[in-house]
C-alpha cells in the first residue's frame, strides 16, 4: 500500500464517521466495538509486510478518526490498544525465535535482557505468523468487550448491600444494569437526579420503576439536601483521564462535592475501554467540553434571553480526590491505581497518535 493510499481513510472508516455524526451509532460500547471491528478488518485485508508498516497504517487511520471525532475518546483508546497489541505480539514472536535459535534454556537474566532490547529495537523485521497471532488476540479483545457489561454488573452485590439508599444522576446504561443486578438479591432504594436540562434521569427512573425498585426522582437543586440520607453515590462516566479524574455528565461535579461534604463514597462504573492516557491541561480546556443547545436553559424568545448569555455544557471535570472507587470489568481500583491500568492497556509511544 502506497503512502498516499495509507493517508486516505478507507471507505468503511469514512462511512463510520458519517454514521457517528448522524447519531446512527451512539454509545461508548458501540463506538468501541465498531472501531475494533474496522481495524481488525484493516489488519486482515490490507497489504503490509512488517509490524512497522502495520503500525503506520493503523496510526494514519487512527489520526483520521480522532480528527473527525475528537470528542469520542473511546475511539482513540481502541486505536492505542491495538497498537499495543501489535507491539506485544511482535515482541513475543521475536522472543520465541531467539529461544528456538538458542536451543538451550535461557537464564532469567537473558530473557529479561532480550525482551527489553527487542522492545527498544525497531519493528521493521518481517515476522512470519504475525497476522494470525494478531487476529487471534483481537478476537479475544472482542469477546472481552462483549462480556464487559456483564462482568461489570456481576460485581454489584459486592458493593451494594440490603436497605441501602443509592443516589445517581442522569441515565447511564452501566449504572442501570448495575442497580438492576443488585436488586435481584438486595432490597434497595434509588434516588435519581434528573440532570437538567436534558433530564435523562427520567428515563432511568422509569426503567428502574418497571423492575419494582423503589425509585425517587429529584431535581438537581435537591441533591445537597438529600445527600445526608444517602449511603452511596454510583455514577457512570464518559471517560477516565490519566490522573484518575472524570470527564462525566454535567452535574456530576456538584454531586461529588455534596458527597464529599457528607463523607458519602462515590463509586464510578468505568469499563476499561473508557480509561484514556489523556491529561486535563489548561491549554486544552476549550477542547474538553461541548456546549449543547441553550434553548432548554433560556428559550430564545424569552425576555431574559435579550439581557443574558446562557451556556449548556455537556461535561463536568471531576477531580480524582472526589472519587472513592472505580469499578471496571476487571475489578475495583482506587483512582491512584489508574496509572497502572493505563500502562497495561497502552504503550507510552502511542499516547500521541
Amino acid at each position: 500500500m502506497t503512502g498516499t493510499q495509507a493517508d486516505c481513510p478507507t471507505p468503511e472508516i469514512s462511512q463510520f464517521v458519517h454514521d457517528v455524526r448522524l447519531h446512527k451509532i451512539v454509545g461508548a460500547h458501540k463506538l468501541t466495538s465498531k472501531t475494533l471491528q474496522l481495524l481488525t478488518s484493516l489488519i486482515n485485508k490490507s497489504e503490509w509486510s512488517t509490524a512497522e508498516n502495520l503500525m503506520q497504517l493503523i496510526r494514519h487511520q487512527g489520526r483520521f478518526l480522532v480528527s473527525a471525532l475528537p470528542q469520542d475518546i473511546v475511539i482513540a483508546n481502541t486505536v492505542r490498544r491495538i497498537l499495543k497489541i501489535v507491539r506485544e505480539e511482535y515482541d513475543s514472536a521475536q522472543l520465541r525465535v531467539h529461544i528456538d535459535d538458542a536451543q538451550t534454556a535461557l537464564s532469567l537474566h537473558k530473557l529479561v535482557t532480550q525482551t527489553s532490547e527487542q522492545r527498544s529495537g525497531d519493528y521493521t523485521i518481517h515476522q512470519a505468523g504475525l497476522k494470525e497471532a494478531l487476529l487471534d488476540h483481537l478476537s479475544e479483545i472482542a469477546t472481552e468487550l462483549e462480556t464487559s457489561a456483564d462482568n461489570l454488573s456481576s460485581q454489584a452485590t459486592e458493593h451494594i448491600h440490603s436497605s441501602e439508599l443509592i443516589m445517581t444522576i442522569g441515565h447511564s446504561k452501566s449504572v442501570e444494569k448495575f442497580l438492576k443486578k443488585a436488586a435481584e438479591n438486595r432490597t434497595i432504594e434509588v434516588i435519581v437526579a434528573e440532570c437538567a436540562p436534558a433530564c435523562k434521569g427520567h428515563q432511568l427512573a422509569v426503567s428502574l420503576g418497571k423492575t419494582k425498585i423503589q425509585t425517587t426522582l429529584i431535581p438537581d437543586s435537591a441533591i445537597f439536601a438529600m445527600m445526608s440520607r444517602v449511603n452511596k453515590v454510583i455514577i457512570g462516566t464518559h471517560s477516565v483521564l490519566a490522573n484518575g479524574g472524570l470527564r462525566a455528565i454535567c452535574g456530576a461535579y456538584s454531586l461529588a462535592l455534596a458527597a464529599k461534604h457528607f463523607s458519602v463514597p462515590v463509586i464510578v462504573l468505568a469499563p476499561t475501554y473508557k480509561l484514556t492516557p489523556v491529561h486535563l491541561s489548561n491549554y486544552d480546556q476549550d477542547d474538553f467540553n461541548i456546549l449543547g443547545n441553550a434553548e432548554a436553559v433560556i428559550p430564545y424568545q424569552s425576555p431574559a434571553a435579550r439581557f443574558s448569555k446562557a451556556y449548556n455544557p455537556v461535561f463536568d471535570y471531576v477531580p480524582p480526590e472526589l472519587v472513592t472507587l472505580f469499578i471496571t470489568n476487571t475489578g475495583g481500583n482506587a483512582p491512584s491505581y489508574v496509572y497502572r491500568l493505563l500502562s497495561e492497556l497502552y504503550h507510552p509511544e502511542d499516547n500521541e497518535l
